[in-house]
């Protein structure tokens, strides 16, 4: 892992690309509650001809604690990261939790963005008081339920398996805070003022972040695109990786071929 010193944090990342063409702009790929840089599949890191810059958020992963408050927070963690870095203009995704924050940073500091993809998220994402209150007191259970909410009925065991140990690797304290983070997260009164070019990806099978919270982003965004990903769920990027990575790569390609840059 790299690492980066930024204010009192230090953020560790990891950084993919070779024959990087120089008219796509950059990937900056941010993961969800409990999650870390991993969550996201080699296919999507090792997007062809694409600079591509996949970090753990503070408290997860390697980046040392504490995770920030707020989602709003976390911008301002990607904007101190890209600042550090010397990414002038970049696309910036993210998974659930992270598609909160790829929104919040539009909002925020769209001027920097040359797009957002936003997959397995909505303006607001309300989690349930299953999740919310009883990581902490059923870790076991409740890491259990979050795996089978997580996956379409037809993924193998073998890779709920290794979510799940991906999952109970957390502290559940830290799990807990991610999931208060996302509870309080809403942005539905701002959402349309969101500028730049945006995909919105969703699971059909989504339990987690129901694909109609996909669709009302869509609805609310001018200009986006929104394509239901079907046999897969809340983590449909670890269940069609291949998928999720052909949609990122025609996005950027759009993003370099009309001029966005």
């Amino acid at each position: 892992m790299e690492t980066i010193e930024i204010g009192n944090r230090i953020l560790a990342f990891r950084s993919y690309g070779r024959h990087v063409a120089p008219e796509r702009p950059p990937l900056v790929l941010v993961h969800g509650a409990g999650g870390n840089h991993l969550i996201w599949p080699p296919q999507v890191r090792h997007l062809a001809y694409t600079a591509v810059y996949a970090l753990d958020l503070p408290g997860h992963g390697a980046s040392p604690p504490p995770p920030c408050a707020s989602i709003s927070a976390y911008s301002e963690v990607i904007r101190d990261f890209v600042d550090t870095l010397e990414l002038p203009f970049f696309v910036l995704a993210g998974h659930s939790m992270g598609g909160a924050i790829a929104l919040d940073f539009a909002l925020a500091y769209g001027h920097r963005l040359a797009g957002i993809a936003v997959i397995g998220a909505g303006a607001r994402m309300k989690v349930a008081p299953t999740f919310l209150n009883g990581v902490v007191d059923d870790f076991i259970g409740v890491t259990a339920k979050i795996v089978e909410f997580s996956y379409h009925t037809t993924t193998s065991a073998k890779e709920k398996e290794r979510y799940l140990r991906h999952l109970r690797e957390n502290d559940p304290t830290v799990l807990q805070h991610d999931f208060a983070v996302v509870d309080a997260f809403n942005v539905r009164d701002r959402v349309e003022m969101i500028a730049v070019p945006t995909l919105i990806l969703c699971g059909g099978h989504d339990r987690m972040t129901p694909p109609s919270l996909s669709q009302s982003l869509h609805d609310c965004i001018p200009d986006s695109q929104f394509h239901l990903i079907e046999r897969a769920g809340h983590n449909v990027l670890l269940e069609q990786p291949q998928v999720v990575a052909d949609y990122l790569d025609r996005f950027i390609t759009q993003l370099s071929i009309s001029g966005g840059l």
